[in-house]
């Protein structure tokens, strides 16, 4: 059962409708309970393995963290079910990687995360490809949680695919669930780049983005804590660019001076004990900002800390 839009992809055709997606998913779901489907529909993956398309091996996956009725179905791998093999949307299952590419030309390079179709990127190369397909599954400390429905994120889009992504903390944004306190600076929180385009400085180009957007502001945080892979990326980005040495800061929410720490200076003292061969890209070499269970921190994985103060640079 293929795709009926041979070359279109979801983030092409996907309507800014989630509760007309969840309702029409919520059908086939029941379709499938009540057992009213061809019982000889199964789902091929690339590796040529054929899944059975039935109610036990598809769920839902709630897309955001903070708005729980927006959800996705997926089809797991009857092998491993913790593992997303596909999506779907638009009557059609989709493999993760048909998820993340795109047959519109115009997006190329760093790009705003604005429909719903881009939310469902976003949540499959954070939740999906860096959550359980590209880190260390037994280093439990390093992951994201689902973003918010309202996180500003960009998504790194190169030769027709989604290849990585960060997100920004916005000065004035409460700190989290259950605090009244709010960000005193725009902050770089979760950075992620896939394995193949790491090395690449993919990860400084999306520091260097973030800074360029808040270009006003005197001051700038980076998540903590900082993966010694993000501290590497910092370090040839303020190598490269010095004028910004005084404006990058690590930081804990809210970002009050007591609660800051000069990347450039931390970068000086760590030095001696950090790799000297890698580009710096986050998850990239920036795998390293995480996300905890923490909400409002919840930062990265190793590389992605390299990448991004507190992000889950997937690089």
């Amino acid at each position: 059962m293929g795709p009926l839009f041979s070359d279109l992809y979801p983030v092409d055709i996907l309507e800014d409708d989630p509760e007309g997606h969840r309702e029409a998913a919520l059908a086939y779901y029941a379709s499938l309970r009540a057992g009213v489907r061809p019982s000889a529909e199964v789902f091929s993956l690339p590796t040529g393995e054929q899944v059975k398309l039935e109610a036990s091996s598809v769920c839902f996956c709630t897309v955001h963290r903070d708005e729980p009725q927006q959800k996705i179905l997926v089809l797991v791998n009857p092998q491993d079910t913790k593992t997303v093999v596909a999506v779907y949307i638009k009557e059609s299952w989709w493999t993760t990687e048909d998820v993340l590419r795109t047959s519109d030309p115009a997006r190329e390079g760093l790009m705003k995360v604005q429909s719903f179709g881009e939310r469902i990127v976003l949540f499959i190369l954070n939740v999906v490809i860096f959550g359980r397909l590209e880190r260390n599954l037994d280093d439990d400390a390093m992951f994201f949680l689902p973003h918010s429905v309202k996180e500003q994120a960009k998504i790194l889009w190169r030769d027709g695919a989604a290849v990585g992504f960060y997100t920004t903390k916005m000065k004035g944004s409460l700190c989290g669930s259950g605090t009244g306190a709010c960000y005193l600076l725009p902050v770089f929180d979760t950075v992620f780049v896939r394995r193949r385009c790491r090395r690449q400085g993919l990860g400084m180009a999306m520091l260097r983005d973030f800074c360029e957007a808040f270009r006003d502001e005197e001051a700038l945080g980076l998540s903590c804590p900082v993966s010694p892979a993000m501290y590497q990326v910092c370090r040839k980005f303020l190598l490269a660019w010095p004028e910004e040495r005084g404006r990058l800061w690590e930081v804990e929410p809210p970002g009050a001076w007591g609660q800051r720490g000069n990347i450039w200076l931390k970068v000086q003292l760590q030095r001696s004990s950090l790799p000297d061969s890698h580009p710096g890209n986050s998850k990239e070499d920036v795998s390293g900002h995480r996300r905890t269970s923490q909400d409002n921190g919840s930062r990265q994985s190793t590389m992605v800390k390299a990448a991004r103060t507190g992000s889950a640079e997937k690089n």
